[in-house]
């Protein structure tokens, strides 16, 4: 190297690259001197000269085509290579900047002496300088002082590959980068999830080579910068050490490691000997973002038993509300728990929600795991449904029954109201049902007008061979919600024993026949006993095909509403006025701190259907100015009340016009009999209750029995049954015959007559 540049300097040129003798030096900057001579000549007078166009244009394009590869260099921020290309376009650029000036004097009018001095200035300058001949030893002497940049050099002579555009491409340019990897390929990519990196190949060595030692758990972890523990290397079946199978998934590595935190911790706290449930198994589960679910199976001697508060202490749960339960009430069951109480938040309705589908079902809010919640309206195979809805003040059960009734406008049927409480609780619907009644006659004469209409329908359909109710076909269904019950039946209702048993005489002829004809009844209260309203077996078992929501109250009456209606095994907690954490608040009372409420809970309740109880909430509804104004607007969606047939229509405004005077009357407590003497109307003792069509409270099963056998004759149980309806659509259960004859026996009032035979016990 030290050779050439002096050789070089004492031809007067700079050092040539390596690989040139001084004599080859010599001869490359005389050239390039040359060059510059008659470069610097026909740029003077060549724009002068006659020439084709395009000649003239040649030099203007060169030019520009050495400026824009001047400019690209200025991007890559590589400052030896930026030096190495200005020094070499400086002759190109000037030149052609002289040769385009000499070009653009004629035409800009200016004399043609200054270009051609400029090209003259160039030549003058380029001669002695040989910028190309010394950039070759300007190249040297940084290579010399900066090593990297040779191999900088040699990289860029290699032609650039297009970046890859998949997620396979990435993983092959990754492979063949490592220098771990030898000459191997990753070939037969596949990715497992596009939303995830996991993926499995095959890592194929040249023809008739193995893949190499190197190419192992670490070496492919560090290629793609994941765990060791997320690879997996196993030779492939069929084929010999040329090919190796390697599986990467770190996230399903990260997966395996919840899943079997999860399955120690349900064996080791659930379902092992120590554990709380003994003998619930998980057989499977899934683990999401916000939530886990567990499928569990008791052992075959066992009973599916999943209480919801051992579960949140087994499993760690800061809080019983955050674990979900719902079981078939035999083997199986899922358990889900969630990060934060998925309820908190819910949308309004709509009126799509709220629209009746052929299977009677409309969506009034949604289950604790984001699935719709549906109740029915009615049974396409049952005709009418009973509804219970019971919750405290607050607790959104006002919310339900507007939510309910703007479904039944919106979908077509009649929506008989009363309320109780003077049409307090349901100020919203008053006008916008086909009826409202306000108090507790107006309750009384709401049943009693229900029950002439119903007896209406009974009378056509049986003088045209009817035999069940068809929507539609002629008449509309007829929905009667009796908001307040309790004022009325409740253990402590200030209402006369006459006028009760007249209310709930009513309540046993809609459920025991109106059904049939197209008329369904829906009780709402604070409380409610089933008990209070008559037929508490037939209720019981009617309600079973409706709808029981059961929104906040208090224990006791949960426990006892659940034990008559869930029959699934499912532990049904209180639901407390506010969503919050129990450990918050109890840590909060050992600091001596307050904790603010959080949200409520208003129209969270628990859904009992068919024997089964869900955790759901209402679609939300906001109150302003004192009504819900978005509940008015969907009783709006539908212009029109549905209503009446006109003859229904007379028979219901008569009906309720005398029950609502003969009520109001009795509970008045005056008579119209006048006295002795003629001498007009005076009070006296409270009358009997009101006089209306509707029918006398039915007979109990026993009073039944009794009945069946009051003639003295002796009858077998099948007789028995047969008097009092067993297997009739109404009828009471082969069993409950059974039941009564024996308690009958018990208190001395039948007698077997034999085997399978009773009659009456003879009086003393």
């Amino acid at each position: 190297m030290t050779t050439e540049l002096v050789a070089a300097d004492d031809a007067a040129a700079p050092a040539p690259d390596r690989g040139l003798t001084p004599r080859t030096a010599r001869r490359l900057a005389i050239a390039e001197r040359v060059l510059y001579g008659a470069a610097g000549t026909w740029a003077a007078v060549g724009p002068l000269t006659d020439v084709p166009w395009w000649a003239h244009g040649t030099a203007v394009v060169t030019g520009a085509l050495s400026g824009g590869r001047l400019w690209r260099h200025t991007a890559r921020q590589d400052g030896p290579g930026l030096l190495l290309a200005t020094m070499r376009s400086l002759p190109v650029l000037g030149w052609s900047t002289a040769y385009t000036a000499g070009l653009l004097a004629p035409v800009i009018h200016y004399p043609n002496g200054w270009p051609m001095l400029g090209a003259a200035l160039w030549t003058a300058v380029m001669i002695p300088m040989a910028p190309w001949t010394r950039s070759r030893g300007l190249k040297r002497a940084i290579i010399a002082q900066v090593p990297e940049y040779a191999d900088q050099e040699e990289t860029a002579l290699v032609p650039a590959r297009p970046a890859p555009t998949t997620y396979e491409g990435h993983l092959r340019l990754m492979w063949e980068l490592s220098p771990s990897t030898g000459a191997t390929e990753l070939c037969r990519i596949h990715q497992y999830d596009a939303d995830r990196p996991d993926f499995e190949a095959v890592i194929l060595a040249p023809a008739g080579q193995a893949v190499p030692a190197t190419v192992n758990v670490k070496s492919v972890a560090a290629v793609f910068d994941v765990p060791p523990a997320a690879v997996t290397l196993q030779p492939v079946d069929g084929y010999g050490p040329g090919r190796l199978a390697v599986r990467v998934a770190p996230t399903m590595a990260e997966d395996d490691a919840k899943d079997q935190g999860l399955e120690r911790l349900w064996a080791r706290r659930v379902s092992g000997p120590g554990g709380m449930l003994p003998g619930m198994e998980m057989v499977d589960h899934r683990i999401d973002e916000d939530r886990i679910r567990i499928l569990v199976e008791a052992d075959d001697d066992a009973m599916i038993h999943l209480p919801r508060k051992k579960l949140a202490r087994a499993l760690h749960a800061e809080d019983p509300e955050l674990v979900m339960v719902e079981t078939d009430g035999m083997a199986r069951g899922v358990v889900t728990v969630y990060r934060e109480h998925p309820l908190i938040n819910i949308r309004e309705a709509t009126a799509e929600d709220l629209t009746m589908g052929p299977d009677g079902l409309i969506r009034i809010g949604l289950r604790h795991d984001g699935r719709p919640f549906k109740m029915a309206l009615y049974s396409p195979e049952l005709g009418g449904l009973t509804d219970l809805a019971v919750g405290a003040m607050g607790s959104g059960k006002s919310v339900f029954l507007l939510t309910v009734l703007a479904a039944e406008r919106i979908s077509g049927v009649i929506s008989l109201v009363a309320d109780a409480q003077s049409g307090m609780s349901l100020p919203e619907a008053k006008g916008r049902v086909r009826h409202f009644g306000a108090g507790i006659a107006a309750l009384g004469a709401t049943l009693a007008a229900a029950c002439a209409v119903a007896d209406y329908r009974e009378q056509v359909s049986s003088a045209n061979g009817w035999g069940s109710f068809t929507l539609g076909s002629p008449w509309s269904l007829v929905n009667v919600t009796l908001d307040e019950i309790n004022m009325v039946l409740g253990e402590h209702a200030l209402v006369p024993p006459e006028f009760r048993k007249w209310v709930t005489g009513m309540i046993a002829r809609l459920q025991q026949t109106g059904r049939k004809f197209g008329f369904g009844i829906r009780f709402a209260g604070q409380s409610i006993h089933v008990t209070d309203l008559g037929d508490a077996e037939k209720i019981r078992a009617n309600a079973k095909q409706g709808l029981v929501w059961m929104g906040r109250v208090n224990s006791n009456m949960t426990q006892s509403m659940a034990s008559d209606m869930v029959s699934d095994g499912t532990e049904i907690t209180p639901i407390r006025p506010f969503f919050g954490n129990v450990s918050d608040e109890l840590i909060a009372a050992w600091d001596g701190k307050e904790t603010p409420p959080g949200p409520v809970t208003a129209g969270m309740a628990w859904g009992l259907q068919g024997g089964r109880a869900v955790l759901m909430r209402v679609f939300k509804a906001l109150k302003k100015d004192k009504t819900y104004p978005h509940l008015i607007s969907l009783f709006e969606t539908a212009p029109a009340i549905p209503g009446f047939t006109p003859e229904e229509d007379r028979i219901f405004q008569a009906a309720y016009a005398d029950s609502l005077a003969a009520a109001e009357h009795f509970l008045a407590g005056e008579s119209d009999d006048e006295d002795g003497d003629g001498g007009g109307k005076r009070k006296s003792k409270r009358p009997g209750p009101p006089r209306t069509s509707a029918p006398a409270a039915p007979k109990s099963l026993r009073d039944q029995v009794l009945d069946a056998l009051a003639d003295g004759e002796t009858r077998r149980t099948r007789e028995i049954r047969s008097e009092v309806g067993v297997g009739t659509p109404d009828g009471p259960a082969a069993g409950s015959v059974d039941n009564a004859l024996s308690k009958l026996a018990g208190e001395g009032l039948v007698v077997r007559a034999g085997h399978g035979s009773w009659a009456l016990a003879p009086t003393p």
